[in-house]
């Protein structure tokens, strides 16, 4: 009799173990992180070095910082296309600012400005005038991307203060303050979607908007705040990347809206929206780096890391498809 129970016992316990692991996502990411770093670490000793990985949180500081706002978009039911062209407008113009004379603090607070009025514009786009939030931010992009080539005729801003590169050059306890800051902005936005009225309102609206309307939450005002949230998130990770930079670069997250889009649904996110956590996009995050890094270190052409990268997507949502369709 015995026998028999730990027979039957061993396979449940097993499926309830795979199950958890599909179930969450951020110990999936955890674990597939941790495989490739040990893969890798016995290809490339370099490669599980602090330098490296320091070069690595450096990098995708940035991304870190766009996909917070992507995360929190994409559980209401929408995504943003421009966060990339956004990036790359406010560093321009804030670079611009800078050699202007005005001071650090007023410009990059213009800059961060400049992030809203962009997603408020996106807000009121797919809300007020119901257009396609594909088609909406679609033209956005074009429009931020090209308002920063017109101003800078396509070239970078340069010659900034230094006082401008503290936040992206510096270090405390010999860590980069743009990888603390990163972290902070995580934990902090983790915390607020767990706990917060707001985002949980938010989490309703992508479930079942029309729930989320009869139970009196205003759709209409959650889903521009998001879209306002998410611009000011692009437009600091383009204040970041010009601090590292020192310089404002009207070419810069060029294509880095795909990345943020895979590393959300990687970590969780759903296109139907209702569903991710910020920390399981961070995760994401962390695991598309890792991925471009080793690629980068096995000497793989950048033509086959697009290639790759839109692979990683496609597989994302097709597994997040087949969990939907297996809870249903």
């Amino acid at each position: 009799m015995s026998t028999q129970t730990e027979h039957f016992s061993r396979p449940t316990s097993l499926r309830r173990v795979l199950q958890a692991f599909v179930d969450i996502r951020e110990l999936t990411l955890i674990v597939l992180i941790a495989l490739i770093v040990i893969v890798m670490a016995n290809i490339n000793p370099y490669f599980f070095s602090f330098s490296n990985f320091r070069a690595v949180a450096v990098g995708m500081a940035p991304t870190a910082v766009i996909v917070i706002g992507m995360a929190i978009l994409l559980a209401s039911g929408g995504f943003d296309l421009s966060v990339g062209s956004v990036m790359a407008l406010s560093s321009t113009v804030v670079a611009m600012l800078l050699l202007a004379g005005l001071s650090i603090p007023l410009a990059v607070l213009c800059g961060l400005l400049l992030g809203a009025v962009a997603g408020v514009a996106n807000g009121l786009l797919v809300t007020g005038l119901g257009i396609n939030p594909l088609i909406a931010t679609l033209g956005t992009m074009s429009i931020a991307r090209g308002i920063a080539l017109v101003l800078t005729e396509g070239f970078s801003v340069s010659s900034l203060p230094q006082g401008f590169a503290w936040i992206g050059k510096a270090e405390l306890g010999g860590f980069p303050v743009i990888v603390l800051f990163t972290l902070a902005l995580v934990v902090v936005f983790d915390l607020a979607v767990r706990h917060t009225r707001f985002f949980r309102q938010v989490y309703f609206i992508g479930a079942n908007e029309k729930a989320a309307l009869l139970s009196g939450i205003h759709v209409t005002r959650v889903r521009i705040i998001a879209y306002a949230l998410t611009g000011v998130l692009a437009a600091l990770a383009g204040v970041l990347l010009a601090s590292r930079l020192m310089s404002g670069t009207p070419t810069a997250g060029n294509g880095i809206e795909l990345q943020v889009l895979a590393a959300a649904v990687i970590g969780g996110a759903s296109l139907r929206g209702g569903e991710g956590t910020i920390l399981g996009a961070f995760l994401g995050v962390v695991f598309v780096a890792l991925i471009n890094n080793a690629m980068t270190m096995l000497a793989v052409s950048i033509y086959w890391q697009m290639i790759v990268i839109g692979t990683v997507l496609v597989a994302a949502v097709a597994l997040d498809m087949l969990i939907r369709r297996h809870r249903g």
